[in-house]
């Protein structure tokens, strides 16, 4: 069951991530990114998440604590199929929801696409990483649109 989740959470942000970086930013595509990309990685993480702290699915030996104060907290909640699929899950969604900000924010402010496809990559590959390059690479362009016009 959970290498079928795993599976399809990758083709669904792959689909997200591949509609961000080839397609024209119209309405359409860019909405389907945010409620059938990031919205539908979030019920499916919801879903899990909720399926493995009630115990109804993959609970590990002894069930399922949710430690987050600790490396061994957290290294028992991926020491399961349930938990490594779920927590991937996460990063999926929030990793495509960053991307879709960038791609917004980059729009916005003028960005041509060749800047901002690495950028992209960069974020879907190492989220964190990408968010950090393009905070760095917006911050001059941000600042001169937060002027008002004289």
């Amino acid at each position: 069951m959970w290498e079928v989740i795993f599976g399809a959470v990758n083709i669904i942000a792959l689909i997200g991530w591949m509609t961000l970086i080839l397609l024209p930013r119209k309405p359409l595509p860019l909405t389907a990114v945010l409620y059938l990309g990031v919205g539908l990685l979030c019920l499916v993480y919801t879903a899990g998440l909720l399926a493995l702290m009630s115990g109804l699915a993959d609970p590990g030996p002894g069930g399922l604590q949710a430690d987050f104060t600790s490396l061994e907290g957290i290294r028992a909640i991926f020491a399961t199929d349930g938990g490594v699929a779920v927590g991937w899950t996460h990063y999926l969604a929030f990793d495509l929801f960053t991307g879709l900000w960038i791609a917004r924010d980059a729009d916005a402010k003028g960005f041509s696409r060749l800047v901002q496809a690495p950028v992209l990559l960069a974020t879907l590959f190492a989220g964190p990483l990408g968010l950090l390059v393009w905070l760095v690479i917006r911050e001059r362009r941000a600042r001169l649109h937060g002027r008002p016009k004289r």
